[in-house]
């Protein structure tokens, strides 16, 4: 009698369980998924009205293709990573960090290439692929940190380890900078403060941070910023000083959002009657969103982004230990400053640094590397989770 009740429990349990599939659907980040994949589905539309329209002589439909290659790479990528447990993932520290590290470093050599109208050397050309090493750097700092972060949290306040902390900080951040790529050393930077402070770290270090960061910015001022970055940040702070030069794009960003009045022209219309930015299809494409879907895609594409950007944040809160937490907090990071630039951009309210929009301008490298971003998030949200998903 015990034997056929114990059986039958047995039985009971194990049809009650799950299958490993359906478990790993039902754990999936489904709303965030979803919100990314809008903002694909948004940028794919945008290259083909650019491209179909002949808004932009610089793109063919070679982006287009490219964009949609990458975003189907880049949620394979995703949903492969979420099935991870984080932590397998993050303990390869010793093998993905020095591959990015070597790849970066790769640009200061002949294999380095500049874009066309760029002064910063951050692609690498291997003959058969060309791409930007520095995205690649960013998901491997955001883990290593993490994990230093993780290991270290109960020692953070005393100054040695306190120090390690900002030289490990330090290093990928002036790397990218000796590229002349600001824009990414600026993602980098807020992504280290961001993580950083997320920690318990004591309050004479924020007072530190606010007495440091004056000397700090005139130093950059003076030995490491060229005159036409400078410039750029002038030409915010005296508008209508260089209308024909460093303030054009801005300008035309800002006549192709008022183009779009409240609901936008349309996606086929005459070229004529679209305005023509340079960088359009990228840095600027949300000037493209708002002169075809008007003022209300525009705020459309900004709550999508923003719901991203919380969705991230809100995760971190429910992670049940600090390397979830710290990696959520990274990519928030770098989410939320890649936007706020980016936008800013168009608006005029920030300098042009070349920092794209994410999942919506045109760049096969940002395009995977934020979807692996998205990845690891989901990973955190799965595997925080007490039931067995997949490869936990």
């Amino acid at each position: 009698m015990n034997k056929k009740y114990t059986r039958s429990k047995r039985d009971n349990k194990k049809e009650a369980h799950p299958g490993v599939l359906v478990s790993y659907w039902k754990g999936l980040n489904k709303l965030l998924l979803l919100a990314v994949l809008l903002c694909s589905v948004l940028s794919a539309t945008m290259l083909y009205s650019i491209w179909q329209n002949g808004i932009l002589s610089s793109v063919d439909d070679s982006q287009f293709r490219t964009q949609i290659s990458a975003s189907l790479i880049g949620l394979a990528g995703a949903l492969i990573l979420a099935a991870i447990d984080y932590h397998k993932v993050v303990r390869l520290w010793f093998v993905f960090a020095p591959i990015a590290l070597i790849l970066t470093l790769l640009c200061f050599t002949s294999l380095g290439v500049k874009r066309d109208g760029a002064d910063d050397q951050a692609w690498l050309n291997l003959g058969i692929i060309q791409f930007q090493p520095s995205e690649i750097l960013k998901l491997a700092f955001i883990m290593t940190f993490a994990l230093h972060l993780a290991k270290d949290e109960k020692n953070i306040n005393k100054p040695l380890h306190m120090l390690l902390l900002c030289i490990h900080g330090t290093v990928p951040t002036a790397i990218i900078a000796l590229q002349k790529d600001y824009g990414s050393a600026i993602v980098f930077a807020v992504v280290f403060l961001g993580m950083l402070f997320s920690a318990r770290v004591n309050w004479k270090y924020y007072l530190a941070f606010i007495i440091v960061i004056p000397t700090v910015l005139v130093l950059i001022w003076n030995f490491i910023l060229g005159d036409i970055h400078k410039n750029r940040i002038l030409v915010l702070l005296n508008p209508g000083t260089d209308p024909k030069g460093l303030e054009y794009q801005q300008d035309l960003g800002i006549k192709a959002l008022a183009n779009g009045n409240i609901f936008g022209i349309g996606l086929n219309t005459d070229a004529d009657s679209y305005v023509s930015v340079p960088e359009l299809h990228n840095d600027f494409i949300f000037a493209q969103v708002g002169q075809t879907l008007g003022f209300v895609g525009a705020m459309a594409l900004v709550a999508v982004l923003a719901f991203i950007c919380l969705k991230v944040l809100y995760n971190s809160y429910r992670c049940k230990d600090k390397l979830g937490m710290f990696i959520c907090v990274g990519v928030f990071s770098m989410l939320f400053i890649h936007c706020f630039m980016n936008i800013g951009m168009v608006l005029k309210v920030a300098p042009v640094i070349g920092i794209p929009l994410p999942f919506v301008s045109a760049g096969g490298t940002a395009t995977i590397s934020m979807y692996v971003a998205i990845g690891l998030v989901i990973s955190t949200y799965i595997h925080n989770q007490k039931r067995y998903i997949v490869f936990s």
